[in-house]
């Protein structure tokens, strides 16, 4: 009741219930005053509808507004407001969140909530204010679906999830005020056509079910505004069979996934009449798209789509066909206020005009993954992105340089008054896998080393066998991984002057017989360490002393000029330490006098050690 006025407030406090005596009845008198003060008759029913759940419910926001939508709650939008209903349900999930109607929320990696719960007390209100009602929730979740259809004719939500049902009835056709539909994770494998007489249908899930097709009759239902994910085997392997015509579906705002065809009703152009979309969508089989003329149509750019993926087949499933790949992405320019965004085996020799200009290219991008896009030389100016946090660059076989191009950023543009500009200055997980050709990664060309990646946590440097340099200042680096490359330089570069690791891997690298002076020294969280395959390597540490306090689990595989561990690399908090193929290791330096109470894992093969010397014995050894 946060944003109630001062006038009001003099009642609340002048209320009864503050004579109560403490306890679950105060409580509850506590809530339904609460309850009392909601403004709109819609919230209230919107609450009283959740007492139709049981108690400890883990509700899922979107899938709870959309009911509440279904039941006739939320007003549709008018031409003042120009809010949709789903905006008005995010509004009174919000209010009930905040006057503590809900909690024990789950949020995703960037804070958005997608779960919560209600309280016993909660549920108890919400169950009286329910029974009180005129206006109760019809709706019906359950298994036994062999009722006669006329009991379910007034209905408006019907949820079979999880039942054991094989098929709907025909007559599922007269339930003409049904509104949401959800038949996940059962057993039905066909849908009658009898489906498109539910005129008034908003939500139709269909998650997990092994369809062979959906009938055309689907095209029926005008007020359809979510189908929800279908994911399964067979929907794969069938190309994900919507009926041809989608665009018919001119309320639809929630479609996870397009597949174009070449027959006719399967075109991209069917986008272009679903002007509600957004959300997430994925288009498969780009390579279907006839011309830029036709991928314009789609007019992706006038959609609200926050997480958008493109993909083609993979390369050597069609021919060469850069110049079409180039124009049809070229027309397919997304929102300005895109978040997340993948391009999979993309066949140009250069990516569109709107996602090299930082001009065009959306900057509320969080995400982006390109994979498979082998022609590529270079990739677009992604350093100015304040949003960015997480950048995937795998297949990229023609990509030779990360240099100016890939910074975006002019050196004598640093700095706007006393604000210092950074590169990638919201970036906290970056992976490049698989670029055989990729020869250097420069320094950033900043003023500051802070100035460059100040939030990086996680760095993945996969099979880049030509690479031989790489940026040497990463403040806040957690995560290194490291495989496949032939030059040691990039390792010593960018583990020289490392202080935060936690987690340290190295596999198949040539040329590194010795981590950088002060590795281990100064990592003092360095919790996990994994060398493999590294040949050359004879010393973890120069001059045989090494310090990781925080050391819990050690592995080395397979460097068999490995001579010696340091001294103070096992500490007293290790549980897992696993050594094999190291046939020049004679001993391991456990210290004298200190109990490793912790250890739970100890696994030594194909390697010179003879003994152990551990006097107390290994009490937590489970291995």
């Amino acid at each position: 009741m946060r944003s109630k006025m001062s006038d009001g407030w003099g009642a609340i406090i002048k209320s009864s219930i503050w004579d109560l005596p403490e306890g679950e009845e105060k409580i509850l008198s506590i809530l339904k005053l609460s309850f009392d003060e909601l403004k709109s008759p819609s919230l209230k029913q919107c609450f009283a509808y959740c007492s139709n759940y049981i108690k400890d419910f883990v509700f899922e926001r979107e899938d709870l507004i959309q009911h509440w939508m279904a039941q006739g709650w939320l007003p549709p939008s008018s031409k003042e407001s120009n809010l949709e209903m789903e905006d008005i349900g995010e509004e009174y999930f919000n209010i009930l969140l905040e006057n503590s109607f809900f909690q024990d929320v789950t949020r995703d990696y960037y804070g958005n909530i997608i779960y919560c719960k209600m309280h016993d007390l909660v549920h108890d209100v919400a169950e009286r204010v329910s029974k009180s009602s005129q206006e109760r929730g019809r709706s019906f979740v359950g298994d036994q679906f062999f009722l006669p259809i006329a009991s379910f004719q007034t209905l408006r939500v019907l949820g079979l999830y999880g039942s054991n049902i094989k098929e709907l009835p025909v007559s599922i056709g007269k339930m003409k005020h049904l509104r949401y539909l959800d038949i996940s994770d059962t057993r039905i494998t066909a849908l009658p056509k009898s489906i498109g007489k539910l005129y008034n249908l908003q939500t139709l899930k269909m998650e997990g079910l092994h369809l062979k097709e959906l009938p055309k009759e689907l095209l029926n239902l005008i007020n359809l505004r979510h189908i929800c994910p279908i994911r399964s085997s067979v929907f794969l392997s069938q190309q994900f069979p919507w009926p041809a015509g989608m665009g018919r579906l001119t309320n639809l705002q929630s479609l996870p996934y397009f597949t174009v065809r070449k027959e006719i009703g399967w075109g991209i152009e069917e986008l272009g009449g679903l002007k509600q979309l957004k959300g997430g969508l994925t288009i498969y089989h780009l390579e279907h798209v006839r011309d830029r003329d036709a991928a314009k149509k789609a007019n992706l750019v006038g959609k609200r789509i926050r997480d958008l993926s493109f993909s083609w087949s993979s390369n050597e499933h069609r021919a060469s066909s850069s110049n079409i790949d180039e124009d049809v992405l070229e027309a397919l320019q997304p929102h300005p206020n895109l978040e997340f965004l993948k391009i999979e085996n993309f066949m140009g020799d250069k990516f569109p005009s709107w996602m090299m200009s930082k001009l065009s290219l959306p900057r509320n991008l969080k995400e982006i993954a390109f994979g498979g896009c082998n022609k590529c030389e270079g990739v677009p100016k992604l350093g100015h992105l304040p949003n960015l946090r997480s950048l995937l660059m795998d297949r990229m076989s023609n990509l030779k340089c990360l240099g100016s191009d890939f910074y975006g950023y002019d050196p004598h543009e640093a700095t706007t008054g006393s604000q210092t500009k950074a590169l990638f200055p919201a970036l906290k997980s970056l992976h490049i896998k698989n670029a055989k050709k990729l020869i250097e990664w420069s320094e950033p060309q900043v003023l500051l080393p802070t100035e460059a990646f100040p939030c990086l946590e996680e760095l993945i440097l996969w099979d880049c066998p030509q690479l031989t340099s790489a940026p040497s200042y990463f403040p806040s680096l957690q995560t290194l991984s490291m495989s496949g490359i032939d030059s040691a330089v990039p390792a010593r570069s960018i583990l020289s002057e490392l202080t935060t690791l936690t987690y340290l891997r190295l596999v198949w690298l040539k040329g590194v017989n010795c981590l950088p002076e002060g590795t281990l020294r100064n990592n003092k969280n360095l919790a996990r360490l994994v060398i493999i395959h590294c040949w050359e390597l004879t010393c973890i540490a120069p001059h045989g002393f090494g310090c990781c306090t925080s050391l819990q689990s050690l592995e080395i595989s397979t460097c068999n000029k490995l001579m010696y561990l340091p001294e103070g690399l096992l500490a007293p908090s290790l549980k897992m330490l696993d050594i094999r193929t190291c046939d020049s290791l004679e001993s391991i330096p456990f210290t004298e006098g200190i109990e490793y109470s912790s250890l739970e894992t100890l696994r030594i093969k194909k390697c010179n050690i003879t003994s152990i010397p551990i006097s107390q014995g290994l009490p937590s050894l489970l291995d």
